[in-house]
């Protein structure tokens, strides 16, 4: 009996799937024999060529075919990027081609920066995890929406999401200033914005999550986007991504501050700033955010609290640790509506995409 998934063979499916994990065998030695940043820009680099020339999407399997309607947006599937891996998007068609459901770009600030001092990124290959303190490294506004537009007269046919943030430099008292230049700038070519909020690497950022500033944040920015909306003739979805790192209490009343603005949707999480998991190892000490199996626990607890208490008032995308397909779908039955992928898919190669996805098209309906 010749079975069929996607106008494609279970045996054409599963020999293509084996072919994408034994490049990636072969090719992550290499990889982690480099600096972990110039292995991150290679690999971009790589990525944004070969899916200009289409390589990509004739060497790769169909995507999984596993659509869900939130917010207004078609997602092809469940599992997508998360921000911080393609932050200028010069590598989408390259990623994309690779199966996710949906992209996240960014984080993008109005004026380009450097980021941090240099080395800020570290493998703890004994825990599957990542150190970063980047920095909001990036372009910068005016040449991601150039991109962007260009991206779009291209047709991608996934939801696109761009992450938005401040420029390191501007007094957190300023930093609503910054972040409606980002959303004026993104929004005609955004499916979907998310906030960054809770990146550790930002001083003094996370202060935006609480009480009176973010209050003040989200009121500036829900008027905004009302007013793009309606001038643009198009919604445009927000979302706020928070950290792993706050008391339960704190993250729920943070979330009810979201439903009380009208925010669509809540990331959980970004980066962690504890280094309990992992504080006998020789770079626990360094500053910036872990990320990578280490969080899955803490992130996935966070997810189910927010599921517990919201119920489907806000979509949840649950990121943080996801290292295998049972993993994808721990996040799902914890609440969540999507995930994304990040470290992971530096540690399994693309792999964890569509067998992520297809796992979470075969959860059992209850």
């Amino acid at each position: 009996m010749n079975t069929t998934f996607l106008g494609i063979s279970y045996t054409k499916f599963a020999l293509c799937h084996d072919k994408i994990r034994l490049m990636y065998k072969f090719l992550r030695p290499l990889l982690f024999s480099l600096n972990p940043e110039l292995a991150h820009d290679l690999t971009l680099g790589i990525l944004r060529y070969a899916g200009e020339l289409g390589i990509i999407k004739a060497l790769m399997p169909s995507q999984i075919n596993d659509p869900i309607n939130l917010m207004g947006c078609e997602f092809t599937n469940r599992v997508g990027l998360s921000a911080g891996l393609d932050k200028n998007a010069t590598s989408v068609q390259g990623l994309a081609a690779l199966g996710f459901g949906f992209i996240e770009v960014g984080t993008v600030t109005p004026i380009p920066q450097i980021g941090n001092p240099k080395p800020r990124m570290f493998r703890i290959n004994e825990h599957q995890a990542i150190i970063n303190r980047m920095g909001f490294n990036n372009n910068g506004l005016e040449i991601l929406v150039k991109t962007l537009s260009k991206l779009r007269n291209k047709k991608l046919n996934i939801p696109l999401g761009v992450n938005i943030g401040k420029n390191k430099n501007t007094p957190t008292s300023e930093a609503i200033n910054d972040y409606l230049i980002c959303l004026d700038g993104v929004a005609p070519y955004a499916d979907y914005i998310s906030i960054n909020l809770s990146s550790p690497n930002t001083p003094n950022l996370r202060d935006l999550q609480f009480g009176e500033p973010l209050e003040k944040l989200l009121g500036a920015i829900v008027q905004r986007r009302n007013e793009l909306s309606e001038s643009l003739d198009k919604f445009i979805p927000l979302l706020v991504k928070v950290a792993p790192d706050m008391t339960n209490e704190d993250l729920l009343k943070v979330a009810d501050e979201l439903v009380r603005q009208k925010i669509d949707g809540i990331i959980a999480t970004n980066t962690t700033v504890d280094r309990s998991v992992i504080d006998k190892h020789p770079l626990s000490a360094e500053s910036g955010g872990l990320s990578g199996e280490v969080l899955f626990e803490e992130s996935t607890k966070i997810v189910s609290v927010l599921s517990s208490h919201l119920g489907d008032e806000l979509v949840i995308i649950g990121v943080g640790g996801i290292n295998s397909p049972s993993q994808a779908v721990e996040k799902i039955k914890a609440g969540a509506h999507l995930v994304q992928l990040y470290s992971g898919l530096i540690y399994q190669g693309p792999g964890l995409i569509r067998s992520s996805a297809k796992a979470i098209k075969n959860i059992p309906s209850e």
